[in-house]
């Protein structure tokens, strides 16, 4: 994002000041709760889930400032997908679990206003993952439309870090309009076999969940459906950084500032959407000075999260079996 709404400013910074040494998520919690004090939507933040994060590493491309949005590869298994946030360019970096770079690529044909997350999922060709880049931040709330830039995940199993970005294959600009004006976002999911676009705005009060059920014309003006609407207690303000969808489509998961939050599936429900309307449980996702990522393994057997600040920290969470 280019610049930050008055509270969360009010939040960050003390906790910037302090240099952040300790119980990071913790503090600004209380720091964010003392800002909306007298506020009758200020939400309390759940019990965080019983498991520790763990931090598996550094990442070590200097390239990487401002970790925006994290997925882990489908056509690399082991490897994740970053991006920064804006005021860098079309650019996706790749890493494994020890932090160690697998090079950084430019993506063909796109722009980079606000990028603020990346998911994987499903194309136009059968079998073949694709990454979509969410150009989504808008924090002026002004913007006609928003882009989603597809295009299949490249191969990032030879190691190259140091080299120039290498290009993409060109990606598709899939534009996207909120049926009810215009929104800041930070979230954005793609379900693994349906390829529904799912985006989550950013609010101090409530969060909008907005679909664009595929197939979809990724040349035409896509007009989003309003699907749910997210609203604390259950999420800590509501204000939502970062998204994914479980590899299997069972669950998804959020995050803001502070924390996680994992939501799962009903047995028997309808449809995927139903999803949003369940009860999230929180998760610690380590001490992250700014989070703005979060992604499942690709087992799904674990979360994992980054820092906007550098260093780049990669955390790590084990999730209970469901």
């Amino acid at each position: 994002m280019r610049k930050r709404d008055a509270v969360l400013t009010l939040a960050l910074l003390p906790l910037l000041a302090a240099g952040c040494h300790s119980s990071e998520a913790t503090r600004l919690r209380e720091i964010a709760s003392e800002t909306r004090k007298g506020d009758a939507t200020a939400n309390t933040p759940l019990p965080l889930g019983p498991a520790q994060p763990v931090q598996l590493a550094t990442l070590e491309d200097a390239r990487i400032r401002e970790s925006s949005g994290l997925v882990a590869s489908r056509r690399n298994p082991g490897l994740f997908w970053t991006h920064n946030d804006s005021g860098d360019g079309p650019f996706i970096y790749a890493f494994d679990r020890a932090g160690r770079s697998r090079g950084a690529w430019r993506v063909e044909g796109a722009d980079a206003l606000d990028w603020e997350d990346i998911a994987a999922g499903p194309g136009p060709v059968q079998g073949q993952s694709y990454l979509y880049v969410g150009d989504i931040g808008d924090n002026e709330r002004k913007l006609p439309f928003i882009v989603v830039y597809r295009f299949p995940e490249p191969d990032a199993r030879e190691p190259a870090y140091g080299r120039e970005p290498r290009p993409t294959e060109p990606a598709e600009a899939i534009r996207l309009k909120y049926p009810d004006g215009a929104h800041n976002a930070e979230a954005l999911a793609v379900h693994p076999t349906t390829g529904d676009i799912y985006v989550i705005t950013k609010a101090n009060a409530e969060a909008g969940v907005y679909k664009l059920a595929a197939p979809f014309d990724p040349k035409a003006l896509n007009i989003l459906t309003k699907v749910a609407t997210l609203r604390g207690p259950d999420f800590f303000g509501t204000l939502v950084t970062g998204a994914d969808i479980s590899p299997d489509g069972r669950r998804a998961a959020l995050c803001d500032y502070a924390q996680g939050y994992e939501l799962t599936l009903p047995p028997g429900a309808a449809s995927f959407d139903e999803i949003w309307k369940q009860k999230p449980v929180a998760l610690s996702l380590g001490a992250r000075l700014q989070g703005e990522s979060v992604a499942y393994r690709l087992d799904g057997a674990a979360l994992l999260a980054t820092s906007e600040k550098t260093p780049t920290p990669l955390f790590e969470v084990a999730l209970p079996k469901r």
